[in-house]
């Protein structure tokens, strides 16, 4: 089997969709001895702030010779980088070597009306387990696919909690308010076990701090038991803040992602480290923090591909999501004239995504679509609409706007994660990348 075989036998469970539900990954685990029981994990979930939270804590580890595996999704620049142990993506023999072991189980389970239908997600989520148990990671941080009760990574037994965000996304499945939503999320908050949380509003954090009390889960929030202050951007990209806790306060902290949500997200992952360290008698120490944040890469999220011309690209797939990009954007780059490349998929609020990206000073919006299954339907638009031009190829619409780029110029690539990370391939393809922020 080659790895391209491998992969599209793994896409090709894409038919099943995403289906809530614990019965058939657990069935899918019993027959590979449970590695869920033998791998230390910390669980993360949130709208928002999942990814990078992942990598600045995955960065700490390994700055601090921790071996460390990570599980996130969607991947940017190769398949294999969703399961990854101190950064390093699955090697190919590895992968294929899980998919011929997983083929014949789940020819078997789709047998079994009850628990057939394995999907994408669930054979990664299985893999994922299998794979760290074998390589015996110190602590696997392992990402919440959609929501968390039901999502299929909620059959783990976590060492640490943590919920990022609560904003409206997939409400179809998780519900039609923040408190429906932080419900499904705070599902992953176990008996006994610390959760972290981020900044999230009032309403939606009682639904959590409710659970945590139900299940005698010691809360970490943020702004109370442990505090954030942002400071200023630094002059080379990214940001600067100090961390409080009940250890103390750390100063000179930088993060080398743009945006004052990054902060907050790297908060969470100090105060996940701190408690990590507290529970193994490991040192806290300020200096494997400055370098482990400062190594951290997480592409895609507000990342400076180019500086002349200015290109930025930011995997903003919801509304949650573009609200803090907007906010990014009027804060960062006011003087600059800046041209919007975006496309998402029909499953999201498109009308308030584009209405909060219209909010930007001097920005013009460029509406495109491209190969994927639900992508945006420009059909829809009228093209009279003065807010925006609708680019049928966005090849050509970025070949065109690369040429018309000035000095005063800012171009901005940004909506579904997918759709950022094509344009990414081609550009680097094209040798666009002078910079890594």
């Amino acid at each position: 089997m080659t790895i391209d075989e491998a992969i599209a036998w793994i896409h090709s469970r894409k038919k099943f969709g995403s289906r809530p539900g614990l019965d058939r990954i657990q069935a899918l685990l019993d027959k590979v001895e449970n590695p869920e029981k033998k791998v230390p994990v910390i669980h993360i979930a949130g709208t928002n702030g999942k990814g990078s939270t992942v990598a600045y804590l995955r960065s700490i580890f390994i700055e601090a010779g921790v071996t460390v595996g990570s599980f996130t999704s969607p991947y940017i620049e190769e398949f294999n980088e969703r399961i990854a142990i101190d950064a390093q993506p699955i090697p190919d023999s590895a992968l294929i070597h899980y998919v011929e072991k997983y083929q014949p189980i789940v020819a078997d389970l789709d047998d079994q009306p009850a628990i057939g239908g394995i999907t994408e997600f669930e054979i990664l989520t299985a893999i994922m387990l299998d794979y760290f148990a074998e390589e015996a990671v110190d602590v696997a941080i392992v990402e919440v696919g959609l929501g968390g009760l039901l999502d299929s990574t909620n059959v783990v037994s976590p060492i640490l909690t943590a919920i990022t965000t609560i904003g409206y996304d997939h409400m179809e499945i998780l519900g039609d308010t923040l408190n429906e939503i932080a419900q499904q999320k705070a599902g992953i908050i176990k008996k006994n076990i610390p959760v972290v949380t981020g900044n999230i509003t009032k309403g939606p954090l009682i639904e959590i701090v409710e659970k945590a009390v139900a299940e005698t889960a010691k809360i970490y929030r943020y702004g109370e038991e442990y505090q954030v202050d942002y400071l200023r951007p630094d002059p080379n990209w990214g940001e600067l803040f100090s961390f409080t806790d009940s250890a103390g306060k750390l100063t000179s902290l930088k993060v080398p992602l743009l945006g004052r949500h990054q902060v907050e997200n790297a908060g969470v992952a100090i105060m996940l480290y701190h408690l990590y360290c507290e529970g193994q008698g490991l040192p806290f120490e300020e200096r494997t923090i400055q370098k482990g944040l400062a190594n951290a890469q997480w592409p895609a999220r507000m990342e400076k591909i180019s500086d002349e011309p200015l290109i930025v690209m930011d995997g903003a797939h919801n509304g949650h999501a573009i609200k803090r990009l907007a906010e990014n954007m009027k804060r960062e780059f006011r003087g600059y004239t800046i041209r919007i490349l975006f496309s998402a998929l029909e499953t999201k609020d498109v009308d308030q995504m584009l209405s909060l990206l219209s909010e930007i000073p001097n920005a013009h919006i460029y509406l495109t679509t491209f190969e994927y299954p639900k992508a945006l339907d420009l059909s829809r638009f009228d093209k009279s609409d003065s807010r925006f031009d609708v680019v049928s190829l966005w090849q050509f619409g970025l070949g065109e706007l690369l040429e018309d780029m000035g000095a005063d110029d800012l171009l901005l690539i940004t909506g579904s994660l997918y759709f950022v990370s094509e344009v990414r391939q081609l550009l680097l393809n094209l040798g666009g990348k002078n910079e890594k922020s």
